[in-house]
């Protein structure tokens, strides 16, 4: 039996409503969030295996002509593919300054108290430490501030790649505006190995990301995987605290 937490903000329930022990379902994820985080996580797929094949081409067709055939599909996918993910990447960043508590930009940087304090705790819960997760309903600290290394990983990979695309864009392309990026850089050289390492760390990231959120989702069964369908987490009462208008978490008022 659980309590159902949705939209915010919602009528005050009694704190009766939530009992010690008790699973709360909580609207955490809103769709936005949901939508931006599998639009990035394809279009990374996409584009690692595009751009794979645009360093190391591994399919082999008879003729030249076929040879640029594929290669021209290859790059083709890569470039609106790369419009996919940079407008997926910014339209997340905008919404951590216009989404809900748990998407907001200081889940990521932690500069309240109760979210440095927290970054320890989490560590200790990621070492066996702690027996329990610290009560966060959204992203933990420890996991938040990773994110916002990752996300700065994604603008590296974004000005790297408008950066490159500018040396080959069309007379008249309004992508030329970027040839600045090259410069800042280092030149189209050092931009294309930032481009490339930074392509194989977000693949690692990726591979670890999937990996904790299964484990995370088996050892907790608490939906984490689910509510990036969903929008939904199932949190320990424990955890929550009546605070004004809705439920929230006990350390993330």
């Amino acid at each position: 039996m659980s309590t159902a937490l949705t939209h915010e903000p919602v009528t005050k329930p009694p704190l009766s409503a939530c009992r010690p022990g008790e699973l709360v379902r909580v609207y955490v994820w809103q769709w936005p969030v949901r939508l931006t985080h599998w639009l990035t996580a394809y279009s990374i797929l996409i584009l690692a295996a595009t751009g794979f094949y645009m360093g190391h081409p591994f399919i082999t067709v008879s003729g030249p002509a076929g040879q640029h055939f594929v290669m021209g599909w290859a790059k083709t996918i890569h470039f609106f593919t790369a419009i996919v993910f940079a407008l997926s990447v910014i339209s997340r960043v905008a919404w951590m300054f216009m989404g809900n508590r748990y998407a907001t930009w200081d889940k990521f940087i932690p500069v309240e108290k109760r979210r440095l304090m927290g970054l320890w705790d989490s560590l200790r819960y990621y070492l066996f430490q702690l027996r329990q997760p610290p009560g966060f309903v959204g992203h933990n600290p420890l996991a938040g501030f990773t994110y916002s290394f990752v996300f700065l990983l994604y603008f590296m990979m974004i000005t790297t790649g408008l950066g490159l695309y500018n040396v080959n864009a069309p007379l008249g392309s309004a992508f030329r505006a970027f040839h600045f990026l090259l410069p800042l850089w280092g030149g189209a050289q050092s931009a294309r190995f930032f481009h490339h390492v930074g392509m194989w760390m977000i693949l690692a990231f990726a591979v670890h990301h999937v990996y904790s959120a299964v484990l995370m989702s088996q050892v907790e069964a608490r939906g984490t995987i689910e509510s990036m369908a969903s929008g939904y987490k199932f949190v320990p009462c424990d955890d929550l605290v009546y605070s004004g208008y809705r439920f929230s978490d006990r350390r993330d008022v």
